[in-house]
């Protein structure tokens, strides 16, 4: 009998909430608020429905409500946050969230992924997907299987549609756990060593172009906007992403991201069309968000006219991402060679800064290298300024699963551009000894 009873008061608060839900949602179209962005009026909006509720309940017309608090923290989820999924997005310890299908949402904390306790139905994947695009101008459908968005709070989703998947919506929500803006605030997150940190401020100061690298969710994108940071304020920045991340707080800076085409199949907007584009935007720096096609061709033609600039690239280390770097840009067509690429890349590339992820979450500076501009046997000549030297407790350092105790110091590859900081009064030897 006692299962029955709180069986009944259960089933008794889900249809207290869902009425209450209800009419938060009707004062929210009346009112005509945003209810992902004015949080103060929504939580107005919540006390007003609870309260006209509570009215209800006392004149017997209504269960009582057993917890006023949770119910106001739910309804803020399932009306200006993202239902279920709100509590892993506000959790700082989740690095990333997956659907494979509606009963099976995983997270990624520490570098470990795990399987919650939460249950979905398809009906309600496809209404969080639905919201979190209706910000981005994005859409899902038939003819465009995939999308790339990103949410108001920064994170980037990607979802891919049946029949592209077997039968479930596909559903990944990158979020950004390393919050830093500068490159002081990755020192003081143990991700770079401050010697370090001084040589690549100096190497943005007097313009040196820069490729970050390495896996997925090393942590490029945070590096990058921490790099952008050191660019003096008097210069203009254009950048180009795929999806919106980098959200740099530069004086003057013009931020672009690449549309899909319509219904139709017109307006699209490539990654290509952007940084051409930017070229005539009188930039000062020309940043890419990434590049993993054919506009590394247009990204080179841009460095080589002598513009300053920055990107990342997926690649497990520095010297891979100079050779990825060299065999990207013949995607860009059949009269574009290895003869033209290879030299190009030698005269336009820097510095490649490299960052690893360990299997516990740890990200760091593993190497810094530069590009010298020499060719040997087709291949661009790249030395080791900084590289990682590992403890003896741990000889191989981030590889086969062993955290990435090392340290950072310098070693004896030849720094590209120095006589650029002997113009601008930078002591090159006194920063890189740190």
């Amino acid at each position: 009998m006692v299962g029955v009873t709180e069986g009944d008061s259960m089933a008794a608060q889900s249809q207290a909430r869902e009425s209450i839900e209800s009419v938060v949602r009707h004062l929210v179209r009346q009112r005509g608020i945003d209810p992902q962005q004015d949080a103060t009026g929504l939580d107005k909006l919540i006390s007003e429905a609870i309260a006209e509720y509570e009215g209800q309940s006392i004149a017997g017309r209504a269960d009582p409500i057993e917890s006023i608090e949770p119910l106001k923290l739910e309804l803020r989820d399932a009306v200006g946050g993202y239902g279920p999924l709100q509590s892993l997005l506000d959790d700082p310890t989740i690095e990333e969230i997956w659907i494979d299908e509606p009963a099976k949402v995983f997270v990624s904390r520490a570098g470990t992924s795990e399987l919650t306790t939460i249950v979905l139905r398809d009906s309600q994947v496809r209404d969080l997907i639905e919201k979190m695009l209706r910000s981005s101008g994005r859409r899902l459908d038939l003819s465009h299987p995939f999308v790339d968005a990103a949410l108001v709070g920064g994170e980037r989703l990607h979802v891919v549609i049946p029949d592209i998947t077997r039968q479930h919506w596909a559903v990944n929500i990158r979020k950004y756990v390393l919050k830093a803006r500068t490159l002081d605030e990755l020192v003081a997150a143990a991700m770079i060593p401050p010697h370090a940190v001084a040589f690549l401020e100096a190497s943005m100061r007097v313009g040196l172009n820069i490729l970050v690298s390495g896996a997925t969710q090393a942590g490029k994108t945070t590096l990058l906007r921490a790099l952008l940071g050191a660019v003096p304020a008097t210069e203009r920045i254009v950048s180009a992403e795929e999806v919106f991340e980098l959200n740099l707080e530069h004086r003057d800076v013009v931020a672009m991201q690449t549309r899909p085409p319509n219904i139709e199949g017109r307006g699209e907007v490539t990654l290509r069309r952007l940084v051409r584009e930017a070229l005539r935007m009188r930039p000062e720096r020309i940043v890419i968000g990434e590049v993993r096609a054919a506009e590394a061709f247009d990204m080179l033609v841009a460095l080589n006219a002598g513009i300053p600039g920055a990107c990342t690239i997926h690649a497990n280390t520095a010297r891979e991402a100079v050779m990825k770097l060299c065999t990207l840009p013949l995607l860009a067509g059949e009269n574009v060679t290895s003869q033209f690429v290879v030299p190009t890349v030698a005269s336009s590339i820097d510095l490649v800064v490299h960052v690893e992820r360990d299997h516990t979450g740890t990200r760091k500076v593993t190497e810094i290298a530069g590009v010298t501009g020499r060719i040997e046997a087709d291949r661009v000549e790249v030395s080791s300024i900084f590289s990682t030297r590992h403890r003896a407790a741990h000889p191989l350092g981030g590889a086969a699963g062993v955290p990435l105790h090392g340290e950072l110091v310098r070693s004896s590859g030849e720094i590209p551009q120095a006589e650029r900081f002997a113009r601008a009064g930078i002591d090159l030897q006194r920063i890189v000894e740190g």
